[in-house]
Order: C-alpha cells, then structure tokens, then sequence
C-alpha cells in the first residue's frame, strides 16, 4: 500500500524533503535587536521535532531598517549571525529536519509595534520607531508617516543585503532560501501598482515593476550553492480593484522559474488596508492551482489549510505539490504526527519520544524501538 501523498518525498533542487508538510514562516517579535533568543530556541526545537519535512525560519531581516517590527529577528552582522547560530546548533544536535531561511525587507511597513501592542506604526522619532523606505513615498495607509523613497544607490544597497544576509544563511548551513515578496512588504511594493509609481525603469509596466525583485532573487541564487533550493514567497492577489492579481503574478513565476527558482510559495494580500479578502478553509489554494497549473513549478499552498485529510485532498487533486502550515502548527506542534495516525502513514520523531507511540499505532515512528531491563 502506497504512503499518503502528504508522506511522500518532495524534491526540490538537490535538496529531497522526506515529507511534504513545511512549517511557514511565522515572525515571533522576540529577537533584541535582530539576534535570536531562548524562546526561538524553544519555539524553533518544537518545530523541528515536529516531523514536518522542512523548517523555515520566521521572516529575517537584512538590516535594522528592514525589520517589520524592533523584535524582529535579522540576520546583518556578527551578532545576528552568533546568535542564530546557537539556535541552529541546538536545533541540530536533536533534529535533522532541513531549514529554510526566509529572507526579508519590510519596507513601507516597516517600524511597526509588535502585534501584542497593537500592531501600529511607530513614528520615526519614537525611540523605537525609524524612517521607513519604499519604492515611493506613499504611506501604506492613511494618517500613518510616508516612507522615504529609494533611490537606485538605496535599491543597491538593499538588494547587497540580501546577498550578504544569503551568505551568513550559507555559513550557518542553512539548505534553502525564500525570497519574501508577499503580503505587502519591500518586494511585493515593488510588484504593486498600489504602492509602485515609480516613473523610471523600476515602476510602470508589469515588466518594469518585476525588475528589482527578480534582480534580489538573482543576487541571493548566485549566493547559495548549485542545488541548494531557492525559491520566492508571493501574493498572487492584492484583494483591490487596480491591484497585483493572479494574472501578474503568473508572469513573475514563470520569471522566476526562468532565473532558477526551485518552487513558488503562493499567499495573498497584505498590501493595502482596503483589502477585501472572502477567507475561509483553504482560501488560497486555488491561486495555488492557478500558479501551478500555468508554470509546472513545484507550488506550495498555504491558507487555512488545518485538516489532515484537507492537506492531502489539495495534493492528490494537484492544486499544489506541497502544504505549508502556520497557525495550525502553532497550535498543535504535533500536527504531522497526528496526519500521519489518520492517514495511514509513518512519521519522524525523536527517540526521547518514542514511548508515546500509542498502542494502536506500533508502525507510526520511523526506526522506533524501545527496551529496558
């Protein structure tokens, strides 16, 4: 009997993932000043014991300035770079899981409170609060403080950041990397003509506004070594009239799978606060289908996605080749386990955990055994 398709090996570049269940990024506010802290070790070792075929680290910043919020995690310097280490390294010792770093720039919506707090902007001269920048001087939304537009040194230095922050990622032996050109920061600006209305070679036309994010995607895949996966995070629909759409965003994946991209990791939204989203059990999954069935790209969904059963449906109906979870596996760091049990199919687990394996279940863990006098 064949094992679920949710339980089957992916391939993506050089890297094969045992199963097809990735951990989404998801920003937890609980670096200072950008380095990672004891609580990503806990959040991140409980991910990574998970049994999930990949780990991607939450959105890391390329500088100060890119951070979303001051408890971002970054990765721009020796410290930022020691302090992850120490997570990784942790991490490791008990986990082979490979891990995917997202990189990131937040751009216009940058200098942000942290959810818990209200999530607003925080005024440039507030101590915690900076000048944010963007590919115009239009605030993301009304009554907030408009970013500083790039010019072409700033979009120089910001796309050697992402190449700089690609090469620590490398030094950490992290396996991949996810460009974040979604859910309405730096890149996904760029792709917007909600936030994009540049009048020089970066702004206008489709083509025009593709071209800064295809040139950092370039620059972190000639970082990372051949075979080593790099991929994009995108939102295939602003939810407003005039707005990015499927369409676009098509375009952009069949650029990206032209420059080398192993994937696409398909979302929506984030870009503009009038958005209008129709949300509910698997709300993204058709832009998914949409993407993978107009490029052939191996194509993750995301999205309200919370059902075992659900996960394995969208694959076996080849909406996408992968499932992404966030808030799901937040709330049961088990999930695998649990698909695993209901589906029929046999996981990882570590070998401190093996007695948990219930009764009923004697083939759930890989290469569990257990003695004692």
């Amino acid at each position: 009997m064949s094992s679920p398709l949710l339980f089957q090996p992916l391939r993506l570049d050089g890297l094969e993932l045992e199963n097809r269940i990735i951990v989404a990024p998801m920003c937890q506010y609980s670096a200072r000043d950008g380095e990672a802290t004891d609580w990503h070790m806990m959040h991140l070792g409980q991910l990574a014991i998970s049994g999930a075929g990949l780990l991607t680290l939450e959105a890391t910043a390329v500088s100060p300035e890119a951070r979303i919020t001051y408890g971002d995690l970054g990765l721009w310097d020796d410290g930022t770079e020691r302090a992850l280490a120490k997570v990784l390294d942790a991490v490791r010792d008990y986990a082979p899981v490979p891990v995917c770093i997202q990189i990131a720039h937040a751009g216009r919506k940058a200098s942000s409170e942290v959810p818990w707090r209200g999530g607003q902007q925080v005024a440039p001269d507030s101590p915690r609060g900076w000048l944010t920048e963007g590919p115009s001087a239009l605030a993301h939304a009304e009554g907030e403080v408009a970013p500083r537009m790039l010019d072409r040194e700033d979009m120089k230095r910001i796309r050697d950041g992402f190449a700089a922050t690609a090469r620590r990622a490398v030094r950490l032996g992290i396996e991949a990397a996810e460009i974040h050109a979604a859910h309405g920061y730096l890149l996904h600006q760029f792709l917007s003509p909600l936030a994009n209305q540049r009048s020089d070679a970066y702004g206008g036309s489709l083509e025009n506004r593709m071209r800064f994010p295809l040139e950092v995607f370039d620059a972190v895949r000639e970082v990372f070594p051949a075979g080593s996966p790099v991929w994009a995070r995108v939102s295939a629909t602003d939810w407003v009239e005039d707005g990015w759409e499927v369409e676009q965003t098509i375009a952009f994946a069949e650029r990206l799978k032209a420059r080398g991209a192993a994937a696409i990791h398909v979302s929506t939204g984030g870009v503009s606060p009038r958005q209008t989203i129709a949300i509910g059990p698997g709300y993204q999954v058709p832009f998914a289908e949409r993407v993978r069935a107009a490029t052939d790209l191996v194509t993750i969904a995301v999205g309200l996605i919370t059902e075992p059963r659900q996960a394995e449906s969208i694959l076996i109906e080849g909406k996408a080749d992968a499932i992404s979870l966030a808030r799901a596996i937040l709330y049961d760091p088990r999930w695998p386990w649990h698909a695993a049990a209901e589906l029929g199919a046999r996981v990882r687990a570590p070998k401190q955990y093996w007695r948990s394996q219930p009764h009923h279940l004697k083939d759930l863990f890989k290469e569990a055994s257990f003695g004692q006098r």
